[in-house]
Protein backbone atom coordinates (compact mmCIF):
# COMPACT_ATOMS: atom_id res chain seq x y z
CA UNK A 1 0.00 0.00 0.00
CA UNK A 2 1.12 3.50 -0.35
CA UNK A 3 0.10 6.51 2.55
CA UNK A 4 0.31 9.83 1.25
CA UNK A 5 -0.63 12.99 3.60
CA UNK A 6 -0.18 16.71 4.53
CA UNK A 7 -1.69 19.55 7.02
CA UNK A 8 -1.85 22.63 6.25
CA UNK A 9 -2.90 25.63 8.21
CA UNK A 10 -4.86 27.08 5.74
CA UNK A 11 -5.24 31.00 4.96
CA UNK A 12 -7.35 32.21 8.12
CA UNK A 13 -6.14 30.69 11.18
CA UNK A 14 -3.46 31.07 13.15
CA UNK A 15 -2.58 27.88 14.10
CA UNK A 16 -2.99 24.13 12.98
CA UNK A 17 -5.39 22.51 15.29
CA UNK A 18 -5.36 18.92 13.28
CA UNK A 19 -2.96 16.46 13.26
CA UNK A 20 -2.28 12.96 11.57
CA UNK A 21 0.31 10.17 11.37
CA UNK A 22 0.65 6.61 10.24
CA UNK A 23 2.51 3.92 12.15
CA UNK A 24 3.42 0.78 11.41
CA UNK A 25 2.68 -2.17 14.13
CA UNK A 26 4.25 -5.68 14.26
CA UNK A 27 2.22 -7.42 12.01
CA UNK A 28 3.62 -4.93 9.56
CA UNK A 29 0.13 -3.55 9.25
CA UNK A 30 -0.25 0.20 8.43
CA UNK A 31 -2.35 2.50 10.47
CA UNK A 32 -2.97 5.93 9.30
CA UNK A 33 -4.92 8.36 12.16
CA UNK A 34 -6.01 12.19 11.52
CA UNK A 35 -7.42 14.17 14.30
CA UNK A 36 -9.11 18.17 14.45
CA UNK A 37 -8.85 19.75 17.51
CA UNK A 38 -10.70 21.88 19.44
CA UNK A 39 -11.93 23.94 22.16
CA UNK A 40 -9.63 26.48 24.81
CA UNK A 41 -6.90 28.61 23.22
CA UNK A 42 -4.41 26.15 23.30
CA UNK A 43 -6.41 22.80 23.88
CA UNK A 44 -7.44 21.54 20.70
CA UNK A 45 -3.45 21.36 19.00
CA UNK A 46 -3.06 19.45 22.35
CA UNK A 47 -5.80 17.12 22.49
CA UNK A 48 -5.41 15.76 18.49
CA UNK A 49 -1.85 15.41 18.96
CA UNK A 50 -2.70 13.51 21.98
CA UNK A 51 -4.61 10.88 20.41
CA UNK A 52 -2.55 10.29 17.48
CA UNK A 53 0.48 9.88 19.09
CA UNK A 54 -0.59 7.79 22.07
CA UNK A 55 -2.70 5.69 19.59
CA UNK A 56 0.31 5.66 17.11
CA UNK A 57 2.63 4.34 20.03
CA UNK A 58 0.09 1.73 21.18
CA UNK A 59 -0.23 0.19 17.17
CA UNK A 60 3.51 0.01 16.75
CA UNK A 61 3.33 -2.19 20.19
CA UNK A 62 0.30 -4.32 19.19
CA UNK A 63 0.17 -7.11 16.96
CA UNK A 64 -3.25 -7.76 15.82
CA UNK A 65 -3.48 -8.66 12.51
CA UNK A 66 -6.87 -9.43 10.88
CA UNK A 67 -10.07 -7.12 10.78
CA UNK A 68 -12.09 -8.57 14.13
CA UNK A 69 -8.48 -7.77 16.08
CA UNK A 70 -8.34 -4.75 14.50
CA UNK A 71 -12.12 -3.67 15.23
CA UNK A 72 -11.56 -4.56 18.68
CA UNK A 73 -8.27 -2.49 19.33
CA UNK A 74 -9.69 0.58 17.87
CA UNK A 75 -12.71 0.34 20.11
CA UNK A 76 -10.94 -0.43 23.30
CA UNK A 77 -7.52 1.84 22.41
CA UNK A 78 -9.97 4.92 21.37
CA UNK A 79 -12.34 5.04 24.87
CA UNK A 80 -9.15 4.92 26.90
CA UNK A 81 -7.50 7.43 24.68
CA UNK A 82 -10.79 10.06 25.15
CA UNK A 83 -10.61 9.43 28.81
CA UNK A 84 -7.01 10.61 29.02
CA UNK A 85 -8.19 13.41 27.19
CA UNK A 86 -10.76 14.12 29.76
CA UNK A 87 -8.59 14.05 32.29
CA UNK A 88 -6.22 16.30 30.48
CA UNK A 89 -8.18 18.67 30.07
CA UNK A 90 -9.96 18.71 33.58
CA UNK A 91 -6.18 19.25 35.06
CA UNK A 92 -5.10 22.06 33.64
CA UNK A 93 -7.52 25.02 33.39
CA UNK A 94 -6.25 26.30 29.91
CA UNK A 95 -7.44 23.40 28.65
CA UNK A 96 -10.66 23.04 29.47
CA UNK A 97 -12.98 22.32 26.45
CA UNK A 98 -10.60 20.33 24.71
CA UNK A 99 -11.52 17.83 22.16
CA UNK A 100 -10.69 16.12 19.00
CA UNK A 101 -12.72 14.28 16.01
CA UNK A 102 -10.80 11.27 15.13
CA UNK A 103 -11.08 9.31 11.75
CA UNK A 104 -8.53 6.21 11.14
CA UNK A 105 -7.86 3.27 9.09
CA UNK A 106 -5.98 0.49 8.36
CA UNK A 107 -5.78 -2.15 5.35
CA UNK A 108 -5.17 -5.90 5.97
CA UNK A 109 -6.60 -9.03 4.27
CA UNK A 110 -7.77 -7.30 1.85
CA UNK A 111 -10.15 -5.44 3.88
CA UNK A 112 -10.15 -1.06 4.96
CA UNK A 113 -11.09 -1.20 8.66
CA UNK A 114 -12.40 2.31 9.44
CA UNK A 115 -13.01 4.18 12.96
CA UNK A 116 -14.72 7.36 13.28
CA UNK A 117 -15.69 10.11 15.90
CA UNK A 118 -16.97 13.76 15.48
CA UNK A 119 -17.00 15.21 11.20
CA UNK A 120 -13.62 14.32 10.03
CA UNK A 121 -14.48 12.07 6.92
CA UNK A 122 -13.25 8.65 5.19
CA UNK A 123 -13.78 8.42 1.60
CA UNK A 124 -13.59 5.14 -0.35
CA UNK A 125 -12.95 5.47 -4.10
CA UNK A 126 -13.28 1.90 -5.99
CA UNK A 127 -13.54 1.27 -9.55
CA UNK A 128 -14.77 5.05 -10.29
CA UNK A 129 -17.03 5.29 -7.75
CA UNK A 130 -16.49 7.78 -4.67
CA UNK A 131 -18.33 7.06 -1.59
CA UNK A 132 -18.39 8.76 1.95
CA UNK A 133 -17.89 5.86 4.26
CA UNK A 134 -18.67 7.84 7.43
CA UNK A 135 -21.02 9.67 9.73
CA UNK A 136 -20.47 12.91 10.20
CA UNK A 137 -21.53 13.21 14.23
CA UNK A 138 -22.80 16.46 14.19
CA UNK A 139 -26.19 18.03 14.93
CA UNK A 140 -26.73 19.59 11.44
CA UNK A 141 -26.45 16.04 9.98
CA UNK A 142 -28.76 15.12 12.81
CA UNK A 143 -31.32 17.83 11.22
CA UNK A 144 -30.87 16.44 8.05
CA UNK A 145 -31.37 12.70 8.50
CA UNK A 146 -34.52 13.97 11.11
CA UNK A 147 -36.02 16.16 7.98
CA UNK A 148 -36.20 19.01 9.57
CA UNK A 149 -33.71 21.16 7.21
CA UNK A 150 -31.96 19.87 3.75
CA UNK A 151 -28.93 18.75 2.58
CA UNK A 152 -28.23 21.78 0.90
CA UNK A 153 -29.40 23.91 4.20
CA UNK A 154 -26.68 22.35 6.01
CA UNK A 155 -24.16 23.40 4.17
CA UNK A 156 -24.33 27.34 5.52
CA UNK A 157 -26.00 26.07 8.85
CA UNK A 158 -25.00 28.47 11.50
CA UNK A 159 -24.18 25.54 13.98
CA UNK A 160 -22.65 23.41 10.95
CA UNK A 161 -19.54 22.84 13.23
CA UNK A 162 -21.55 21.91 16.32
CA UNK A 163 -20.47 18.02 16.86
CA UNK A 164 -22.53 15.72 18.72
CA UNK A 165 -19.85 13.29 19.28
CA UNK A 166 -16.09 13.94 19.70
CA UNK A 167 -12.93 12.62 21.86
CA UNK A 168 -12.37 14.02 25.03
CA UNK A 169 -15.79 15.51 25.99
CA UNK A 170 -17.60 13.20 27.72
CA UNK A 171 -17.21 10.16 29.77
CA UNK A 172 -18.42 7.50 27.75
CA UNK A 173 -18.01 7.61 23.44
CA UNK A 174 -19.70 5.78 20.79
CA UNK A 175 -17.54 4.77 18.07
CA UNK A 176 -18.34 3.86 14.30
CA UNK A 177 -16.03 0.89 13.03
CA UNK A 178 -16.62 0.18 9.48
CA UNK A 179 -15.49 -2.54 7.79
CA UNK A 180 -15.32 -3.09 3.36
CA UNK A 181 -13.51 -4.87 0.70
CA UNK A 182 -10.24 -3.38 -0.63
CA UNK A 183 -9.66 -4.26 -4.10
CA UNK A 184 -6.27 -3.57 -6.00
CA UNK A 185 -5.32 0.49 -6.47
CA UNK A 186 -8.27 1.24 -4.24
CA UNK A 187 -8.06 4.57 -2.51
CA UNK A 188 -8.99 6.01 0.73
CA UNK A 189 -9.19 9.06 1.94
CA UNK A 190 -9.38 10.46 5.10
CA UNK A 191 -9.56 14.70 5.75
CA UNK A 192 -10.81 17.16 7.80
CA UNK A 193 -13.75 19.67 7.69
CA UNK A 194 -11.10 22.39 6.02
CA UNK A 195 -11.53 20.23 2.74
CA UNK A 196 -15.21 19.20 2.81
CA UNK A 197 -15.91 22.22 3.92
CA UNK A 198 -14.61 24.08 0.34
CA UNK A 199 -14.51 21.36 -2.01
CA UNK A 200 -16.92 19.30 -3.47
CA UNK A 201 -17.22 15.50 -3.28
CA UNK A 202 -17.62 15.58 -7.00
CA UNK A 203 -14.58 17.69 -7.30
CA UNK A 204 -12.97 15.01 -4.64
CA UNK A 205 -14.01 12.50 -6.81
CA UNK A 206 -12.58 13.79 -10.05
CA UNK A 207 -9.11 14.18 -8.84
CA UNK A 208 -8.88 10.80 -7.07
CA UNK A 209 -9.88 9.14 -10.97
CA UNK A 210 -6.66 10.85 -12.49
CA UNK A 211 -3.31 8.44 -13.28
CA UNK A 212 -1.39 11.46 -10.96
CA UNK A 213 0.70 10.85 -8.65
CA UNK A 214 -0.87 10.48 -4.68
CA UNK A 215 1.00 13.23 -3.62
CA UNK A 216 0.09 15.57 -6.48
CA UNK A 217 -3.50 14.52 -5.19
CA UNK A 218 -3.39 15.46 -2.39
CA UNK A 219 -1.20 18.94 -3.29
CA UNK A 220 -4.14 19.89 -5.64
CA UNK A 221 -6.89 18.96 -3.14
CA UNK A 222 -5.17 21.43 -0.36
CA UNK A 223 -4.58 23.82 -2.76
CA UNK A 224 -8.18 23.96 -4.32
CA UNK A 225 -9.19 24.04 -0.41
CA UNK A 226 -7.10 27.42 -0.10
CA UNK A 227 -8.39 28.74 -3.16
CA UNK A 228 -11.62 28.47 -2.52
CA UNK A 229 -10.98 30.21 1.18
CA UNK A 230 -9.33 27.83 3.11
CA UNK A 231 -11.04 29.17 6.25
CA UNK A 232 -9.57 26.24 8.15
CA UNK A 233 -7.27 23.73 8.62
CA UNK A 234 -6.99 21.12 5.89
CA UNK A 235 -5.54 17.74 6.84
CA UNK A 236 -5.39 15.02 4.28
CA UNK A 237 -4.43 11.09 4.15
CA UNK A 238 -4.45 9.23 1.16
CA UNK A 239 -4.10 5.73 1.17
CA UNK A 240 -3.73 3.53 -1.67
CA UNK A 241 -3.91 -0.51 -2.19
CA UNK A 242 -1.69 -1.90 -4.47
CA UNK A 243 -0.66 -5.62 -6.15
CA UNK A 244 3.26 -5.10 -5.36
CA UNK A 245 2.82 -5.40 -1.60
CA UNK A 246 4.84 -3.08 -0.91
CA UNK A 247 4.73 0.01 1.19
CA UNK A 248 5.12 3.25 0.43
CA UNK A 249 4.54 6.56 2.63
CA UNK A 250 5.18 10.05 2.23
CA UNK A 251 3.73 13.15 4.46
CA UNK A 252 4.22 16.28 6.01
CA UNK A 253 3.10 18.07 9.05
Amino acid sequence: MEVVFRSDTGKKRKNNQDFAGYFINKQKITLAILCDGMGGHRGGDVASEMAVSHLGHSWEESDVHNAEQITQWMLTRISRENKRILEKSREFSDLEGMGTTLVATAVVEQEFVIANIGDSRGYHYTEGRLSQVTEDHSLVNELVKSGEISSEDAENHPRKNVLTRSLGVTDEIDIDVTILPALPNDQMLLCSDGLTNMVEDQDIKEILSTKKPLEEKVETLVTMANERGGYDNITIILVQTNTEGRDSIHGNR
